[in-house]
């Protein structure tokens, strides 16, 4: 512990013996020093929050979702230093006066950047934090009100702009698309016009293929049916005599059979048969027949014949099968015609019916885009109006810019401090070495120890008065010097915050 106590009274005792190398090595240090932190310019902070709020309850109902609302937030977030945006706070702020050119702009806009931060709150993404520094602290609340301003401008007419850019790319597209449509449309219908009855569905060649030979099996059916009627209906009229033999009364038997047909012919007419009827004609030519016998005069008990009802009305049935058969037949033959046509065409309906399917596949994907679009068209606009017309985007500020009262940056009080006690160090130090490179010792016991050889006494320094005057001079100089250096550091400081309150 004594070694210690020496060793520490040796070094102040070798630091006070050059006490005014160090003095002036402290000022030379403390004046280069303070120069330096005087030229370091000061910056002034200022900072705002903001919350940016969307209107969720209609934006949901359009179809904007929560995350789509939260991707508009972090886009504006992301987008308030941008070169558009920093152009414009310079432009808006005291910051543009003394920008001439394009080069002064962009130069103004990286160091701008480099000056301003906009980070999200860490407890809420919807909470952004602003902050500016500038050299004055009117221009750090300027540029950080300044941001605000434009930040809340792109947000309304940014949207507008991206909301009227996609409509009319999608007017654009659409308006091809609906010209690729029509003549996509044109074309189907040109060629279904063009290949009528060989196209897939239920009038293709095949369908109608099918359709006659399920109609030609019951024409056959029918007219194998018609022909054995007719068949039977013959032999039944080559077994009935054409008239009947009936024998005379009186003179009043013919005009009895007259009258017999001449009422069933009323009766005929009376059920609505036309004169063109077989039955009608028949009982005609019967009254004709009985008209003429009895015009002969009314004879006594001889016979006479008179047409057969049953022969005629078998003959008027058979010339109805007759027409049946004819029908049939002619029918089945224009069946037959057709089915031989329809065969024709079926060679030709695959390759028919796989260009249709192309054709009609390229209609249905232009279709389906158009539509698409179409919707995307209208699902975009109506954001847009809801954007436009609730404003579903808004700023609202926490915390206004204030004017800073200090600087952020330098702690020009804390580095004046520093360097002084760098420069009394610094002083000190080099009276300190340069008491170790020189061979004098301060003590009798430092001698003894470095030469080995031991020491009997030591003599005191004797001063005259005139040189304990002197040396009370240069005392009263180097206080006078400490205390200078003490004192220009104080001064400094208050200049400093004197310069503070006047900003």
């Amino acid at each position: 512990m004594n070694g210690l106590y020496d060793e520490l009274r040796l070094a102040i005792h070798s630091i006070w013996n050059r006490r005014w190398l160090a003095l002036g090595i402290a000022w030379a240090v403390c004046l280069a020093g303070w120069l330096v932190v005087a030229m370091i310019p000061n910056s002034y902070e200022s900072k705002a929050k903001v919350m940016i709020r969307t209107q969720g309850l209609l934006n949901e109902k359009v179809g904007i979702s929560a995350g789509e609302q939260r991707k508009v937030v972090e886009r504006l977030g992301q987008t308030l230093n941008s070169s558009d945006n920093l152009a414009k706070v310079i432009r808006g702020t005291d910051l543009g006066r003394a920008v001439v050119s394009e080069a002064e702009l962009s130069g103004k806009i990286s160091g701008l950047r480099k000056a301003i931060e906009v980070k999200p709150d860490i407890t809420n993404d919807y909470i952004f934090t602003i902050t500016a520094k500038q050299p004055s602290p009117k221009d750090a609340r300027d540029v950080v009100q300044k941001l605000i301003d434009v930040a809340e401008e792109d947000s309304i007419a940014g949207d507008r702009k991206d909301t009227r850019t996609s409509l009319r790319f999608l007017d654009k597209q659409l308006e091809e698309l609906q010209k690729k449509l029509a003549d996509a449309e044109a074309k189907r219908v040109a060629f279904e016009t063009q290949n009528l009855g060989m196209l897939p569905g239920v009038g293709s060649a095949s369908a109608r293929m099918e359709a006659a030979r399920a109609e030609l099996g019951q024409i056959d059916s029918q007219l194998i049916q018609a022909r054995s009627a007719l068949s039977a209906l013959n032999s039944q009229l080559a077994g009935t005599p054409p008239s009947l033999t009936t024998p005379g009364v009186g003179g009043g038997g013919g005009n009895s059979a007259l009258a017999q047909a001449q009422g069933d012919l009323a009766a005929m007419k009376a059920r609505g048969l036309t004169d063109n009827h077989p039955d009608v004609i028949s009982t005609r030519n019967q009254i004709s027949i009985l008209k003429s016998q009895g015009g002969g005069g009314g004879g006594g008990g001889g016979s006479f014949k008179t047409p057969n009802p049953a022969y005629s009305s078998l003959q008027s049935m058979r010339a109805e099968r007759e027409a049946a058969v004819t029908a049939l037949t002619a029918r089945k033959s224009a069946l037959l015609a057709d089915m031989a046509s329809l065969a024709a065409k079926q060679t030709a309906e695959p390759g028919v019916s796989a260009e249709y399917g192309r054709i009609s596949r390229d209609y249905e994907v232009l279709k389906a885009q158009y539509d698409k679009l179409l919707t995307d068209r209208e699902e975009i606009r109506l954001r847009g109006q809801v954007g436009a017309q609730t404003d579903s985007v808004q700023f609202q500020v926490i915390e206004q810019p204030l004017l800073a009262k200090a600087p952020s940056t330098p702690n020009r009080p804390l580095f004046l401090a520093l360097v002084l006690i760098a420069g009394i160090g610094a002083g000190a130090a080099t009276a300190f070495a340069l008491g170790h490179l020189q061979t004098s010792y301060a003590t009798a016991a430092k001698l003894e120890r470095a030469s080995g050889i031991p020491v009997i006494g030591s003599i005191s320094q004797m001063l005259t008065s005139e040189q304990r005057i002197e040396r009370k001079r240069k005392m009263k100089l180097f206080f006078g010097g400490s205390a200078a250096l003490v004192g220009v550091f104080v001064l400094l400081v208050a200049v400093e915050f004197v310069q503070r309150s006047l900003a």
